[in-house]
């Protein structure tokens, strides 16, 4: 089985990353929780249950990284060090990336089964 480690804005995320540089890594930008231990961002909280169930397509050679990348108004400024990021260009959240590739799902898209397997299955 895949390796999983959860992460917490963007230091632990390069720090996970450089860790498992050796190995394919796959991400996940998900918005933080909130007081109720689910994120504010509606996407994220529809997409969760879908990338879990499918996160047994990943090779066993593989990291899978779940980094929340801030609240609400961290997120929506544009500036943001994950925005800003030339590797990870992120645009929205929820994104599911092969880390270093071009492969992204984003938003409505990561929420979709046969998607998130084909991202996973990709050599």
């Amino acid at each position: 089985m895949a390796k999983h480690v959860n992460v917490e804005g963007y230091d632990e995320f390069q720090k996970a990353a450089a860790e498992h540089a050796d190995k394919t890594v796959f991400a996940l930008f998900t918005g933080s929780a909130g007081p109720g231990g689910k994120s504010w961002c509606p996407d994220c909280v529809t997409a969760d249950p879908v990338i879990e169930r499918n996160l047994k397509h990943i090779p066993a050679d593989c990291v899978f990284i779940r980094c929340a990348v801030g609240d609400r108004a961290f997120w929506k400024d544009q500036n943001n060090v994950f925005r800003k990021d030339p590797k990870l260009k992120l645009t929205s959240v929820p994104t599911l990336l092969k880390y270093g590739e071009p492969q992204q799902l984003k938003e409505e898209k990561c929420a979709k089964d046969e998607l998130v397997q084909m991202l996973f299955a990709e050599d």
